[in-house]
């Protein structure tokens, strides 16, 4: 059906130079007038183009298989147009990489030339597929690559070039959507040998003593530099090294020294010289290969007193290739088994061991100490140290004997007293002497003897005598005597027993006194004497 209705729709060929695709075969009506004035055979596959497009736009009329009519004014009857749809954006093309960065020459020999440079900060949205090195000699403006494919890595070494040429060098970043702005050294690079004189770089921690245990593995890395490449030769004591044992690796710029599991034998010093057409650097290293010491020899128990032990022993046979830091001393009593330390790092070879216990038995054994740590045995005393209880006895400090005797003395007298009647009152006094004094007490010169109203007591040296209820009449001298074997001693006071009146008037005189003026003191005074002795009466 649809290659029938092709021939009339020929009529509509001038309208395909005009390249509008879509809206042409909506609007294939319209052009019928035209291809009636000029007919355009001469391009029949332009006039089927419009055509299957007007088949696809207008499916009823094809259907059915009618012509179309020339002037076409059945087909926007027949259904409504389609809305055309809209032109798809433009794809924005992706920009290629940004020139690689920080372009220098690393190293120059007499036929190659090593290149360093860093990525370019932008690679693009498909990524970096990796750069090109070219080169063009100094005069021409011929670039040509020097690797045949894009490599990722940011050095390269262009090998197989002519001594004595200057050549230009440039690099490019490489993407899928093209090559970057190549990055070009300003100056061309001579290619010639870069002459350097031998120098070994020994690292700082190789300068001094090198320590290994015994076992081990020794791995030494030593740099040196020199052009062209010098030549590495090690030896120990002008001797070549021992192959079978030591292996010996040499690049370009550094030797490697390697022992799989050292011995003793291998400590010394080595030298590694590195040479080039006679001018040569030498380097010594010493290394030092330890294993744990000996046990001490010769220990023994020199003495015990109290908690104490004394020991001595001497240095050991074999030191483990390593000075000997100190001794660890030990001790193990009978009764438990157990070793527990007493003493660390002793730097003598002999010690004192204190605070042991009463009643137990002691052995003893001793450690050396190196770098490489203990001995793996140790020295232990033959003989056993008992710790005896010692027996004490008191001896009381003899204090010289001093003459004590002395006859009585009183340090403190009687005093006079004065008291009221009914209210019972004491006398005091102090006295000393050795022996002990007798105490007598008398009352106007006789001897109080046993009377319920007084009470006699001395203690310490303090004598007193207390009246119960006192009189006017128990009023008068009192005497304390102190008799001993030595002598005697007295001292006396007078009791003055008043009553209530003249209690009163006493303590009515005070607060007169207090209160009167002066000058009328002396006139009150008399006054109140004279009514208190009244009174008395």
């Amino acid at each position: 059906m649809t290659s029938k209705t092709a021939p009339p729709a020929t009529d509509p060929a001038p309208a395909a130079p005009k390249k509008e695709p879509v809206p042409t075969a909506k609007e294939e009506p319209a052009p019928a007038p035209a291809a009636e004035k000029s007919p355009a055979p001469e391009h029949p596959p332009a006039a089927e183009q419009p055509t299957a497009t007007a088949d696809k736009s207008a499916p009823i009329p094809t259907a059915e298989g009618t012509p179309a009519p020339k002037e076409g004014p059945l087909a926007p009857t027949a259904e409504p147009q389609t809305p055309a749809p809209e032109p798809k954006p433009e794809i924005p093309k992706a920009e290629p990489p940004s020139s690689p960065l920080s372009l220098a020459v690393e190293e120059v020999s007499e036929n190659s030339i090593t290149l360093t440079w860093k990525a370019p900060e932008q690679t693009g949205q498909s990524g970096l597929d990796g750069y090109v090195v070219e080169i063009c000699k100094d005069g021409s403006t011929d670039w040509t690559a020097a690797n045949k494919e894009p490599f990722l890595s940011t050095r390269y070494t262009i090998q197989d070039l002519g001594s004595g040429d200057k050549i230009h060098v440039r690099v490019k970043a490489v993407s899928a959507s093209g090559a970057s702005v190549p990055a070009t050294l300003e100056q061309p690079i001579l290619i010639r040998e870069i002459l350097q004189l031998p120098r070994i770089r020994m690292p700082r921690h190789l300068r001094q003593t090198y320590v290994r245990h015994v076992g081990d593995a020794v791995n030494m890395m030593i740099p040196f530099q020199g052009k062209p490449q010098p030549e590495v030769i090690w030896t120990k004591g002008d001797q070549p090294l021992d192959t079978s044992r030591i292996n010996i690796r040499n690049t370009e710029k550094d030797t490697i020294f390697y022992i799989r599991e050292a011995q003793r034998s291998d400590s010394g010093k080595y030298e590694l010289t590195v040479r080039i057409n006679g001018a040569e650097d030498k380097a010594t290293l010493d290394i030092r290969v330890i294993e744990p010491p000996g046990p001490p020899q010769s220990l023994k128990l020199v003495d015990v007193w109290g908690f104490n032990v004394a020991l001595e022993w001497t240095p050991p046979a074999d030191n483990g290739n390593s000075e000997i830091k100190g001794y660890t001393v030990q001790k193990s009593d009978k009764k438990s088994g157990k070793w527990f330390t007493a003493l660390e790092r002793c730097t003598r070879t002999s010690c004192t061991i204190s605070d042991l216990i009463i009643g137990n038995t002691y052995s003893f054994r001793v450690f050396t100490e190196n770098a490489c740590g203990l001995s793996e045995k140790a020295a232990i005393t033959s003989a056993v140290a008992h710790i005896k209880k010692t027996k004490t006895s008191y001896q009381p400090e003899k204090i010289p004997q001093r003459d004590m005797m002395e006859p009585p003395k009183f340090t403190q007298p009687l005093t006079d007293r004065t008291t009221t009647r009914g209210y019972s009152t004491h006398l005091f006094c102090c006295v000393r002497g050795f022996p002990q004094p007798k105490i007598i007490w008398m009352k106007n010169q006789m001897e109080i003897r046993e009377d319920p109203k007084y009470i006699a007591m001395i203690e310490q040296g303090v004598c007193s005598l207390e009246i119960r209820k006192p009189s006017p009449f128990d009023g008068g001298i009192y005497t304390c005597k102190a008799v001993n074997p030595l002598g005697e001693a007295s001292v006396d006071c007078k009791l003055d027993v008043k009553g209530h009146w003249a209690a009163l008037w006493s303590w009515s005189f005070g607060l007169l006194g207090f209160m009167c003026p002066s000058e009328d003191r002396s006139q009150g005074k008399t006054k109140i004497k004279v009514d208190a002795a009244a009174a008395v009466q």
